[in-house]
């Protein structure tokens, strides 16, 4: 059985190659294995973002936050994919808690 690396590798290599949808069903088989695994559902919710699954989308850019918490980047991400899926309260209210984290750690220099 592949390791949880070869099989995200393997994704993104199908990604690259355009193969969305191949992409994505391996990122699935992933996510089966491995639910906790951060790195699949972010790259899933780009992934499904694109084929325009915008519920799938949201409902894993929501995991990463769920499962880093305390990182800024799972809110911005979470704020981009809402955005992209016409999700404009949710994604001002994700970029609203990413800035307040990154603020809170003495981040508050704007990029």
């Amino acid at each position: 059985m592949p390791t949880v690396t070869e099989m995200y590798d393997e994704a993104i290599r199908l990604r690259d190659a355009g193969d969305l949808e191949g992409a994505a069903a391996k990122l699935q088989e992933l996510e089966a294995q491995e639910p906790q695994h951060v790195l699949t559902h972010s790259a899933l919710a780009v992934i499904l973002q694109k084929l325009k699954r915008f519920d799938e989308a949201v409902a894993h850019a929501l995991k990463v936050t769920e499962l880093e918490p305390n990182d800024p980047f799972s809110f911005t991400q979470l704020s981009v994919i809402c955005m992209r899926c016409g999700k404009i309260p949710e994604a001002e209210d994700a970029m609203a808690r990413a800035r307040t984290m990154q603020m809170a750690a003495g981040g508050g220099h704007r990029h």
